[in-house]
């Protein structure tokens, strides 16, 4: 791999915010992920509001480093003051057209502008490292703090989804709507 492909890489696997550290989640933030998920106030506003078991957090970890694979990019696991806090980025949608923005912070995180943090950052890569047309963030209408996060961050309401068989806000950010900003 040439130099200038080298870097380009590290700028994919590794960001640096403010006050955040970005990076390519490893099989080594398992024990955290399977954590963070079984935690009653990150999985509330699902469907069916369980946390999860260490296999399906081992299962979710598996899929994310398998895109950063396929794809060169992926949700990042974020760190702040040199530990991990959770994680966030844009995958592939499978089932809409854009990029999908997800995040996941540790509930001890809340509250200090974090996931603001990482959604701006998160939009700009798409914008433009990826030059996506739109991304698109899924918020659960019980889900004030996601909503207004991505309402900060320049995202609109554009129509009410069933998701995993439970009404979900479906928000956008297109490229057009980024630029006039």
């Amino acid at each position: 791999m040439a130099e200038n492909e080298s870097n380009h890489m590290l700028t994919v696997e590794r960001r640096r915010t403010e006050r955040l550290l970005l990076r390519r989640p490893t099989t080594l933030d398992r024990d955290f992920l399977t954590e963070l998920f079984s935690r009653h106030e990150l999985v509330a506003h699902r469907p069916r509001p369980t946390p999860d078991t260490p296999q399906e957090s081992a299962a979710r970890l598996t899929r994310d480093i398998g895109h950063w694979v396929d794809h060169g990019f992926g949700r990042w696991a974020v760190e702040a003051n040199g530990r991990l806090i959770g994680f966030g980025g844009v995958t592939l949608s499978k089932e809409f057209e854009g990029l999908n923005l997800s995040y996941h912070l540790h509930p001890d995180s809340w509250g200090h502008g974090y996931a603001t943090e990482l959604v701006k950052e998160a939009v700009t890569f798409s914008f433009d490292h990826l030059h996506a047309g739109r991304v698109v963030g899924l918020v659960r209408t019980a889900n004030v703090a996601s909503r207004r996060v991505l309402e900060k961050c320049g995202f609109m309401f554009e129509d009410e989804v069933m998701l995993h068989d439970a009404p979900t806000n479906l928000y956008t950010l297109t490229a057009n709507r980024m630029q006039e900003r």
